[in-house]
């Protein structure tokens, strides 16, 4: 029997790889389930898209091996997107780095900056990517609890009081996944000026900005941010492109090149005909996003018809592709879901997935039809 290496034994299979077995194994026996789990997007990209990749087999590049650093019009069209949408400057040539998915950015840049014994600070509740790459890469993860009292904002001044001579890192995300909070007027300034004080690599996740959210902001947007920060985003959600896997990384030149060391001994560069997709997708229009967003405004109002169901409350003002409900006093996030799941044939996720701080918590996802969402409102009553 060859041993696993001892990495294996800092993380378990992700949560949502097994519980999906489970729910298909209901579905395969018969059952009809109606899943509120997961953020994987069910509505198809602009029609744009699907065009660009189709022409892009015409092309005699289209099979051969691709740039490291992605097309140069797909870094262009990066660029021109966060000045059009966060009126922040970004050199194309070497301030963004396309990704196979931002999934694969949260490795990279742990592998790029982080050493055996470095700690990085992990919100709580946060995506557990977060903490399984830094036991991979053997860091160590320091979780900063965010609670509802605080809107889900980090706690500076108990930040303060941590030991802070090892971190390294910090993950932040806003809009938050999975409660959908928005960034406060002031949070992004903060993160900045504790990061320069500290001398930590802050990363904000920013996949979310553009559903149910008037108000897109980008950590970048603040005066001296790259000097310390680096941005993920993606096409998955603003763009129905999660299948894809196109995101990207944006930070100084240095930060990115030392990404880039990590991330070209890993891949082999991003199909042609996808990097050609994505830079149609990055070029929609206004109105884009107001339809997508008709359509999300519809089924957020039919969960939260299904939390009230559920004798749960939740926050009107979050934005983002879930709902974060909380539980009545006393009742259990994981027993609560397989109740449901058992008896009502209802797949949720519960909030612990995400860490402490998620007990007694439970998110829904937009990504089914209202069609779906109305059968699980008649399930429910």
């Amino acid at each position: 029997m060859i041993e696993v290496a001892n990495r294996l034994q800092t993380v378990e299979e992700y949560y949502f790889s097994k519980k999906l077995r489970e729910v298909g194994a209901l579905i395969a026996s018969g059952k009809p389930i109606i899943s509120l789990g997961i953020g994987s997007p069910d509505m198809a990209p602009p029609a744009e898209v699907v065009e660009a990749i189709s022409e892009s087999f015409k092309s005699p590049n289209a099979h051969k091996y691709q740039s490291y650093q992605g097309l140069p019009e797909l870094r262009e069209a990066m660029a021109h997107f966060y000045k059009t949408q966060f009126s922040v400057t970004l050199d194309p040539a070497n301030e963004i780095l396309p990704l196979m998915g931002s999934k694969e950015g949260i490795m990279h840049i742990s592998m790029a900056y982080l050493n055996e014994g470095d700690e990085v600070l992990i919100p709580n509740p946060g995506y557990p990517t977060y903490q399984s790459v830094t036991n991979l890469v053997g860091a160590k993860g320091v979780l900063y609890n965010l609670d509802a009292e605080n809107n889900w904002m980090p706690d500076f001044e108990a930040l303060e009081k941590l030991d802070l001579s090892k971190v390294k890192l910090m993950w932040v995300n806003y809009p938050h996944m999975p409660t959908g909070a928005k960034p406060s007027e002031t949070v992004f300034e903060d993160l900045v000026a504790f990061a320069k004080r500290h001398n930590i690599l802050v990363v904000n996740d920013n996949p979310y900005s553009f559903i149910l959210n008037d108000a897109p902001k980008s950590l970048l947007e603040v005066e001296g941010a790259k000097e310390v920060c680096l941005e993920l985003n993606s096409l998955s959600k603003t763009f129905n492109m999660s299948g894809w896997r196109v995101g990207m990384v944006m930070g100084s030149a240095e930060h990115i090149n030392n990404i880039l060391k990590v991330k070209s001994n890993m891949d082999s560069g991003m199909f042609f005909g996808i990097q050609k997709g994505a830079i149609e997708a990055l070029k929609c229009s206004d109105e884009w996003y107001s339809e997508l967003n008709k359509v999300y405004e519809v089924r957020r109002k039919l969960v939260w018809q299904l939390a009230d169901a559920l004798n749960c409350t939740y926050d009107e003002n979050a934005s983002g592709l879930f709902i974060w409900a909380k539980l009545p006093e006393g009742v259990k996030s994981e027993a609560f879901i397989d109740k449901i799941l058992i008896e009502k044939n209802i797949f949720i996720t519960p909030g612990t997935v995400f860490g402490t701080q998620g007990e007694g918590y439970i998110r829904f996802s937009l990504c089914a039809t209202s069609v779906a969402i109305k059968e699980t409102i008649a399930r429910v009553k």
